[in-house]
């Protein structure tokens, strides 16, 4: 049984020129990006980082919510204040990262398969209790040879049927997201292919979960060509298909899609996500954005762990906000990526 709560919090998600900040990678992924730029991953140089995102001044006009690791919803500023308060008082919704990660599926050597399922309606009663109104879960697919397979797909596809379904039995809104990886050289038309009927398996198993598409966000990957394509496809070809395959498999009930950047650069992500809200035609779901690194890269990078850069990594993160936020209304520009008005 869902309540009216979760719909008005899904529909507050992807409110109008405003997305979902991706702060939830685990303590093994951050360590990898600080150590990329010469930053020690402490447990304090994590909080420091995420406070210095979550109390960047005006983020709430561009960021309706974000997702955060177990770690960090459970840490404070340095006022004391927990996190997720942090957030609630600036009108951002505070989410919660669940699963354990993609681990090899058995029987299916290259492929894998989510877990986390154990114990997650009581990790879930948890997270409602530390201030979480929403939830995510990520399922990885890859494209290779004789890869996927259909019982790849299908595995995780019921993964996230099920851990949808635990979410809104316990009052949060769930996330899913079936990203298909960009690795490989395939092209955009495998691309599409293969998120279709990922998207078909994922819609069938949680209708066979009784999960109330009403109550939740769908978080893919954009239609795009392979990192090691040879033909890569323009901004206006990536949106073509990207909405092209949801009016396929995702529907309309859905109230919005919010999309994983997926290793693009930061503007390309936003350009692919400003030219989609250009296409007329139908679009019965909005089309936001759920980004981590698209949003975060140049505010780390400003910031380099120095407490004397945080007004930089702020002005950073603050102008990738803003550019996002535009592309929800088809208004990016090139004049607003150079950071004028």
């Amino acid at each position: 049984m869902t309540t009216p709560e979760l719909g008005l919090t899904a529909e507050a998600l992807v409110a109008p020129g405003k997305g979902i900040l991706a702060a939830d990678e685990s303590a093994p992924t951050i360590e990898k990006r600080f150590m990329a730029l010469g930053i020690e991953s402490t447990e304090e140089k994590r909080r420091g980082y995420r406070q210095m995102l979550f109390t960047t001044p005006g983020i709430e006009e561009f960021i309706s919510g974000v997702i955060l690791f177990d770690e960090t919803i459970r840490q404070k500023a340095d006022d004391g204040t927990a996190f997720p308060e942090v957030l609630s008082r600036q009108g951002i919704i505070p989410g919660i990262k669940v699963d354990k990660g993609a681990k090899p599926l058995a029987g299916a050597p290259g492929e894998k398969v989510t877990e986390g399922l154990d114990g997650l309606r009581e990790r879930l009663a948890e997270y409602k209790g530390l201030g979480a109104r929403f939830a995510k879960w990520r399922a990885v697919i890859t494209i290779g040879g004789g890869m996927p397979s259909a019982y790849c797909i299908d595995a995780n596809a019921h993964a996230l049927a099920r851990y949808a379904a635990l979410c809104q039995e316990a009052g949060l809104v769930p996330i899913v997201e079936p990203e298909v990886l960009m690795d490989g050289d395939h092209t955009i038309e495998r691309c599409f292919d293969v998120t279709e009927v990922v998207l078909q398996s994922v819609f069938r198993a949680l209708r066979d979960q009784r999960v109330t598409l009403e109550h939740l966000l769908l978080k893919p990957n954009m239609v795009l060509p392979g990192k090691g394509c040879p033909r890569q496809a323009s901004v206006a070809d990536v949106a073509e298909a990207t909405v092209r395959c949801l009016l396929r498999a995702v529907p309309a009930a859905v109230p919005g899609v919010v999309f994983l950047s997926g290793g693009q650069a930061e503007e390309d992500a936003t350009a692919h996500l400003n030219a989609m809200n250009t296409l007329t035609g139908p679009r019965p779901w909005q089309l936001s954005f759920s980004y981590a690194r698209a949003l975060q890269g140049p505010a780390m990078k400003a910031w380099g762990g120095e407490a004397r850069n945080i007004a930089a990594g702020q002005k950073a993160f603050y102008h990738r906000a803003r550019c996002n936020g535009a592309a929800r209304y088809a208004r990016y520009t090139p004049e607003l990526e150079r950071g004028r008005p």
